[in-house]
């Protein structure tokens, strides 16, 4: 049969499936791991978003395949590229993902157990130091609720449940997700003695022209910030540069590489650097605590929630006001 008549009849299935219910012969853990395969781009890292082995989720794409009657991956020595047929049905199934996360936010959302996993999500300098007092009283209070944190730069997507609670420095731009603005955090240039030993007497920001600085992925809205505040740099002066990770970038401060932008709170408490220019260089950011809305009405994300946010502005309240 020809692949544009199989390819029909499959839609013509998909399309059906709702009203016949004998026609349902493939099992949706399997569609599931061939939309994680194809959106990761390998199985690897779908075994690894979907927390499974590798071998499991290939037997069970290739369980669907078999249930489906079509070949949904070509396979050169370890990559794969979709087929003709898996790229016709990704749309189809990608709609059912998006509705399986729909049932289990709904689900999630009337539950009035205080108990149960809340996923958290933030970066990793607030992951590593600013949370886990924060958890250390939740668990306390809550010892039933389990808590994953998701220590990443990168912003998960809340309506796909890529975790239940972010903590994020910008705004969201999506509808259907729930938002506090809490207070904002502060930023400052930060470097080891040893290393503003080897720069020329700093007196003024501008004296920072010819300093090395430690980048990211993208400098341009560091560069135009340190610039509106009198450090005339640019992309040469930043020699060095970490990716994504505020960890590295940390790490390379305290090895004297350069200066580099951290939380003021890290800083304070870091004896081994030291803070340029406080009254003059001050990076503010907005602070906001983000759930899917779905989740409003759920007792445990409504706990987990309201209590990260009294925890930050509490935190927010001692470090503008210390004893």
């Amino acid at each position: 049969m020809p692949i544009c008549l199989r390819i029909a009849e499959i839609r013509h299935f998909i399309m059906r499936f709702c009203m016949n219910w004998a026609a349902i012969d493939f099992d949706w853990n399997h569609v599931r791991a061939f939309l994680a395969t194809a959106e990761e781009g390998s199985l690897s890292a779908a075994a690894r978003a979907l927390r499974q082995t590798q071998p499991t989720l290939g037997r069970q794409v290739a369980a669907l395949e078999a249930e489906l009657g079509v070949s949904l991956f070509d396979r050169v020595g370890r990559r794969l590229s979709l087929t003709p047929a898996g790229a016709d049905l990704l749309a189809q199934c990608r709609a059912m993902g998006e509705a399986a996360a729909r049932i289990s936010l709904t689900a999630t959302g009337v539950s009035e157990s205080i108990e149960g996993t809340i996923r958290i999500t933030a970066s990793e300098l607030y992951a590593a130091e600013i949370l886990p007092p924060l958890l250390a009283s939740l668990r306390a209070a809550h010892p039933r609720i389990r808590l994953e944190i998701v220590a990443s730069n990168d912003r998960a997507d809340l309506r796909r449940r890529e975790a239940d609670i972010a903590i994020r420095n910008v705004a969201p731009s999506e509808p259907d997700l729930i938002a506090r603005r809490l207070p904002d955090d502060e930023g400052g240039l930060f470097a080891t003695p040893a290393y503003l030993a080897q720069l020329p007497a700093l007196t003024r920001p501008a004296d920072l022209a010819a300093a090395t600085f430690l980048g990211f992925d993208d400098n341009a809205a560091l560069i135009a910030e340190l610039n509106a505040q009198g450090v005339p740099v640019d992309e040469s002066n930043f020699s060095v540069a970490t990716g994504t990770s505020h960890f590295t970038h940390w790490a390379l401060m305290r090895a004297g590489l350069g200066i580099g932008v951290g939380p003021v709170s890290s800083g304070a408490v870091d004896q081994t650097l030291v803070r340029l220019f406080p009254e003059a260089l001050q990076f503010v950011f907005p602070v906001w605590l983000v759930a899917a809305q779905e989740l409003r009405t759920s007792a445990r994300v409504r706990v987990v929630f309201d209590h990260l946010a009294e925890g930050l502005r509490t935190r927010r309240r001692g470090l503008q006001n210390p004893a």
